[in-house]
């Protein structure tokens, strides 16, 4: 086999470089951040320096300044401004100690003392051109600070001054310069680093896409192909010892031991197929395969031990269907027989049905009729009691017609005595109750009338209802009888319908023993064809059984 970079190690590897450079980026990002800020510390401490130093000079240039305007005015004004700076401001010590505090070297602290002493030896000489001043001696004082001797010290005092900013100005531009180049040099190295990480991921997506993916993607194909079925399709990827070419052996492995095994099983079976059970299965089968080699074993064992039992059997079968083929003949006949008689047995109890039907519908048609006849007088038992209840109801109303004729009696006779009443009112009253004499006449007549018509109603009510009474008695007689009549004709109705019933019966009783009749026939001649069948399938069995034996003879089996 082919030898070859393992992926994982090949990953590794460019991860590695790649992880590698990412910490180095971030170390030159970090030592990047760091060069910044001390480049701006640098920058400012230049910044500082420059500013203080021209803060010293500054300040001595101001004292001189000051003095000579006194001396050459005479103005207070410049006499205060001097004393100022010499007294509060201080501009030429705050700015050395300014100076100090950020860092000098020894050199440039030695300039600082020389201007320093060069100064303060021009302080009695300026002291006393500011006593002449106050004194009035003008030309003293401006020979004081015009002087020679000022003017040489002023003179080495400016040489030192442009000297000090000079070198100041040097050494803090080396500085600010050598971490310019500290800090490109840092990004040059990030830049490095960064297209590093970038190469090596470019290098492990092409890795993974040439060594990794493609294979992967083939073999995953393949696999698709071996899962339909199709061990003959193309695969040219190489096997080696990478992870991918060991992957790639297997699959090529996988399909050989397929391919001898379909192999194997095929031209078994097609042996087996024609004729030859006297077959070896081989024992190279290996794994999962292994139950399909124990099954072919069974089933050829299964085969030959089962071919050979037919062998044996179907010569007793071709016997036994001798012998069944003469029963069965024997047994047809016998059949045929049974199912005549049968027939005419079935014919006579069919008779005997149809006349059995015949009394049963005659019956069912009494018992209709009698269950009418009853219907009808119970319709009259009950139109016979609302008769009696509607008699009953018109007793009760002329009762109560005699209570309201009472009622009109009593009205007639209180009215006769109002009237009598209203005629004695009348008399008493003389020539003014004439008239409601006479109304009260007419009134009298009227209830007399009344009476006498409430007395007739009453004798006629009497006589209504002495006949009310009577038709209710013949009503109570008439239905006392007919109550005889309905129960006697339920009686008649009960045995008309229990004759029915037994009629009914008998003809289903019948009906079910034609019905068996009709099937024991059925039976029989099922029987007789059946046994014709039989004897017919019992030649047939036997002629079928000599072909099978010459079929198993075909087979070539183990001895």
């Amino acid at each position: 086999m082919k030898k070859a970079i393992s992926q994982s190690l090949q990953n590794l590897i460019v991860n590695g470089i790649s992880i590698l450079a990412l910490i180095f980026l971030v170390f030159s990002l970090f030592a990047y951040g760091k060069a910044n800020n001390e480049l701006s510390k640098a920058n400012e401490e230049r910044f500082n320096l420059t500013f203080n130093a021209n803060r010293f000079m500054n300040g001595s240039s101001y004292l001189t300044n000051e003095v000579r305007a006194f001396a050459a005015t005479g103005n207070q004004e410049h006499y205060d401004n001097y004393w100022n700076e010499i007294n509060n401001l201080k501009n030429r010590d705050e700015g050395v100690a300014a100076m100090q505090e950020i860092g000098i070297t020894p050199e440039e602290q030695e300039m600082i003392d020389a201007m320093s002493s060069l100064s303060n030896k021009l302080v009695p000489l300026e002291e006393e051109a500011m006593k002449n001043v106050q004194a009035g001696k003008t030309e003293e004082a401006l020979g004081y600070v015009y002087g020679e001797e000022y003017t040489a010290a002023i003179t080495e005092i400016n040489s030192l001054k442009e000297q000090f900013l000079a070198d100041l100005d040097a050494r803090t531009s080396s500085q600010v310069e050598e971490l310019v180049n500290k800090t490109e040099y840092i990004r040059m190295t990030m830049i490095v680093a960064l297209v590093l990480v970038g190469i090596m991921l470019l290098s492990n997506l092409l890795i993974t896409r040439i060594k990794i993916i493609r294979p992967v993607i083939a073999v995953k194909n393949q696999m698709m192909e071996i899962s339909k079925g199709n061990l003959s399709a193309q695969f040219n990827l190489k096997p080696n010892t990478s992870e991918i070419g060991m992957l790639v052996e297997s699959i090529h492995e996988t399909k050989r031991e397929l391919k001898k095994y379909i192999h194997d099983i095929d031209t078994k079976l097609s042996q087996m197929a024609q004729g030859n059970m006297d077959l070896t299965i081989g024992n190279d089968y290996r794994g999962e395969f292994l139950p399909i080699q124990k099954a072919m074993h069974q089933i050829v064992d299964s085969l030959n031990n089962t071919l050979s039992q037919i062998n044996m059997t179907s010569g007793q079968v071709s016997a036994e269907a001798d012998r069944m083929s003469s029963g069965a003949q024997s047994l047809s006949s016998g059949t045929v027989e049974q199912a005549a008689a049968v027939e005419e047995l079935s014919s006579s109890i069919q008779e005997i049905s149809r006349q059995v039907n015949s009394t049963s519908q005659d019956a069912d048609n009494a018992r209709k009729a009698s269950t009418g006849a009853m219907t009808q007088l119970q319709i009259c038992d009950q139109k016979m009691k609302a008769l009696t209840e509607a008699i009953d109801d018109i007793s009760r109303s002329s009762r109560q017609i005699g209570g309201i004729i009472k009622t009109i009696e009593d009205i007639s006779f209180q009215t006769n005595i109002l009237a009598l009443n209203a005629s004695v009112e009348a008399a008493r009253a003389g020539e003014a109750g004439k008239g409601f004499s006479v109304v009260a006449d007419e009134v009298q007549s009227l209830a007399n009338k009344s009476a006498e018509s409430a007395k007739n109603i009453t004798e006629l009510i009497e006589n209504s209802i002495k006949q009310v009474q009577y038709g209710a008695s013949l009503s109570e007689d008439t239905t006392k009888a007919l109550l005889g009549v309905v129960a006697g004709g339920q009686q008649s109705t009960e045995m008309m319908m229990r004759i029915a019933d037994s009629a009914i019966q008998q003809a289903q009783s019948l009906e079910q023993l034609t019905e068996g009749m009709r099937q024991i026939a059925d039976v029989v001649q099922t029987n007789a064809a059946t046994a014709e069948e039989s004897a017919a399938s019992a030649q047939e069995l036997q002629s079928h059984a000599e072909n099978l034996k010459l079929s198993v003879q075909s087979f070539k089996l183990r001895r």
